[in-house]
């Protein structure tokens, strides 16, 4: 029996401000056994979803007793080096309350402002395109959340969604889960949000004339749909991971749909890197 009721794929952009209306956003809905279908913003919101038209809507959304899982096409945190660099906790909710602070992507400016030195304090925070977190070395094609300007970059729309997050999760609290960050395991009965990666299953599903932002979209809100119907969603909710990866993934993320396990790489640089984090800092947060 499927575990959720809804199943909302969401392609995500990091263009302009938070008010700009934007082709590149696009919202996509399957229920029940029906496909995805496209779902237009409110009329004020004019043609296109804006960022913070799509928060506000989530909230609404997942405020319903309708057991929802949402899948997002941006990055929900940063690799590990980030955290050491900056001497931060291993505290998803702090690692979002610092970022907001330092990029204030919410406000109405855009993410090339606080780049630029014009807004917020970005130069105190900023990464190295060579960081990778663990989940986008495993997905293989992923970029680095870092890596601004280049063909499938995440880097912009990362910077600009993850203040959304924080207010997503400020207005909702214990209502809405945020895969894996609260638990690997989703409460029965209850809606999850969780990062993904359509270039996973872009090619599985046809275009049938929709653009490529659509098709995205699309493409999440169906496979969400289909791995929770046929019974293989529950494996991709609790990846093979060491461990020391399983803890590093709780801080770092991980890419709903990204297999796990590396046989190659168990005794790797990753499973090596997640352990030192892991006794370093994470066992000294907890005494």
């Amino acid at each position: 029996m499927p575990s959720f009721k809804r199943y909302i794929g969401i392609d995500y952009s990091g263009a302009e401000t938070p008010t700009s209306s934007l082709p590149g956003l696009r919202v996509y809905v399957a229920e029940g056994d029906a496909a995805p279908v496209e779902v237009p913003p409110p009329p004020l919101l004019r043609k296109y979803w804006t960022r913070r038209g799509i928060a506000e809507w989530l909230v609404e959304r997942l405020a319903e007793e309708v057991p929802t899982l949402v899948g997002i096409d941006h990055g929900f945190s940063f690799p590990l080096r980030y955290f050491e660099a900056y001497g931060l906790a291993p505290d998803w909710p702090a690692f979002l309350d610092d970022f907001q602070r330092h990029w204030p992507t919410d406000e109405h400016i855009y993410v090339d402002f606080v780049r630029d030195g014009l807004a917020g304090n970005g130069a105190a925070r900023v990464g190295n395109p060579r960081w990778r977190r663990l989940t986008e070395e495993r997905a293989g094609g992923a970029k680095s959340v870092f890596h601004f300007h280049v063909p499938g970059s995440v880097a912009k729309s990362t910077h600009a969604g993850l203040p959304w997050l924080r207010f997503i999760r400020r207005q909702l609290g214990p209502r809405v889960h945020v895969w894996p960050f609260d638990g690997w395991d989703i409460p029965a009965g209850g809606s999850a949000i969780a990062e993904v990666y359509p270039s996973l299953w872009r090619r599985g599903f046809a275009p049938e004339g929709r653009t490529r932002d659509q098709h995205d979209a699309f493409c999440i809100a169906a496979w969400l749909a289909r791995a929770d119907r046929d019974g293989t969603l529950a494996g991709f909710l609790k990846p093979d991971l060491l461990p020391a990866e399983r803890t590093m993934a709780q801080i770092e993320g991980w890419i709903l749909g990204v297999p796990g396990l590396i046989r190659a790489a168990r005794e790797g640089a990753a499973s090596k890197r997640s352990a030192a984090f892991a006794s370093t800092h994470i066992s000294r947060t907890r005494h």
